[in-house]
């Protein structure tokens, strides 16, 4: 469904973003992976959305932010796609759920827990938010040629940061424990707070979606080169594997 118009809230047309693209929450990380980019361009920013293209391997990428949450990740999607992109890799940090984690380790996501609101407005909770394999493997062999420690499974996606954080003072406290606990016992790897609403609206535009999270199991923060370089490093792959089944990439 491609739009020759310039997006409402991404301020982008046809053109201006390759088929590839990174999807961080937090526009000051776009800086930061466009770096990674050879000959990267700011192309816009508005709102939580920031946009910037350059190039990997010759073959046009683009990272724009989607802000917290769902229900402005699903508009940055859907925005995306209307101009051209059709590969998206959801790059971030996350919470930990297994007691084992260990801060900084990378979480490859298979799937997502639909623990929010928006994936209700585009399909029936019983349909999955399922990652694209092809993507799985591209991040999961990009991991590896960097050495990083990590895992391959679910994340939660959710509505409150607070709820997950604080869940003894609100008023569904008791859910909140108790939901918390069967995602850890059904091995449930991570939490945070876009990946569902992404794989379920690219599922039904035939598009690509994978994620990738570093996850923050206490404090402080971990560093994110790790993260960042084995994003763009899983964008090489999945770009060289294209080429040799005889995708278009541009």
């Amino acid at each position: 469904m491609l739009n020759d118009e310039k997006q409402y809230h991404l301020q982008l047309k046809k053109g201006d973003v390759g088929k590839y693209v990174l999807l961080p929450g937090d526009p000051g990380r776009c800086e930061p992976i466009a770096e990674l980019f050879d000959n990267p361009v700011h192309v816009a920013s508005n709102r939580e959305y920031n946009t910037y293209t350059g190039y990997l391997d010759g073959v046009k990428v683009s990272v724009t932010s989607t802000g917290i949450g769902c229900p402005s990740a699903a508009i940055a999607l859907e925005e995306l796609v209307r101009v051209g992109a059709d590969t998206f890799i959801r790059v971030g940090t996350s919470g930990h759920i297994q007691p084992d984690s260990i801060s900084g380790e990378l979480a490859i996501i298979t799937a997502a827990i639909r623990d929010e609101g928006t994936s209700k407005h585009y399909m029936p909770i019983e349909f999955p938010a399922v990652a694209d394999v092809d993507l799985v493997a591209a991040i999961k062999r990009a991991a590896i040629k960097n050495g990083a420690r990590y895992r391959l499974g679910i994340t939660q996606s959710k509505d409150s940061f607070y709820g997950q954080h604080e869940p003894e003072r609100m008023g569904v406290a008791a859910d909140l424990i108790n939901r918390w606990k069967a995602w850890e016992i059904g091995g449930a790897i991570c939490s945070e707070m876009e990946a569902a609403a992404i794989f379920v609206i690219a599922s039904m535009l035939r598009v690509r979606a994978g994620g990738i999270m570093a996850v923050h199991a206490k404090d402080p923060m971990p560093p994110l080169d790790l993260l960042l370089k084995t994003s763009i490093d899983s964008l090489r792959e999945i770009i060289a594997e294209d080429k040799a089944n005889g995708r278009a990439v541009d």
